[in-house]
């Protein structure tokens, strides 16, 4: 049986009213709704609260979605979940009326994760700042996320080929203003 499946029937259990199986998915998808959060939300305080919140609300509901990828269910509530309180705490400034505007890439960066060298950590970061705010979240979703375009895409409400061609469009631009600024080309994927 493999790990969605396994959640899945954890998820059934959890849905019928088993403890242990709320506190499965608990244990299990904290860590990663903490990072994902963290890229909407400075206030790590706010954050373990909506976390928290997000979890009681779904004991009490025991909701009845149909669930395909628990991981993307739960990452896709919370990040409603914290837009909503974006919107209401007004701690955020809109760059524009877009909810993907929220997306902050932070300096925990997978793709310079194993690079020694500072210089090309820096070229980097810079062109990572040169993506969209939707093209920095899918890199995260799908690289640092490990989730897959069926996930990211309905994370993003977007649909799967736009998921693609999305992503595709990230990696070249990041591997154009590489390969402009270091002088070589280099292969990020």
């Amino acid at each position: 049986m493999n790990t969605t499946d396994q959640d899945i029937t954890v998820w059934q259990e959890f849905r019928h009213g088993d403890r242990e199986a709320f506190a499965i998915l608990f244990r299990k998808y904290y860590g990663s709704l903490f990072l994902f959060g963290s890229k909407f939300l400075t206030d790590k305080q706010l954050l373990e609260d909506a976390i928290q919140e997000l979890f009681i609300e779904l004991w009490q509901a025991k909701s009845q979605t149909h669930v395909v990828s628990v991981k993307a269910y739960l990452l896709k509530s919370l990040k409603y979940k914290l837009l909503k309180i974006i919107r209401r705490e007004n701690q955020a400034q809109l760059l524009n009326e877009n909810e993907h505007s929220f997306f902050e890439w932070s300096h925990e960066n997978f793709l310079i994760a194993r690079q020694d060298d500072q210089e090309r950590k820096q070229h980097v970061l810079k062109a990572i700042s040169y993506l969209s705010n939707r093209q920095k979240e899918i890199i995260y979703l799908k690289f640092y996320q490990n989730l897959s375009y069926e996930e990211v895409s309905d994370i993003m409400n977007i649909n799967y080929q736009v998921a693609r061609n999305l992503l595709c469009q990230a990696i070249k631009t990041l591997k154009k203003f590489l390969s402009q600024t270091i002088g070589i080309a280099l292969v990020l994927f």
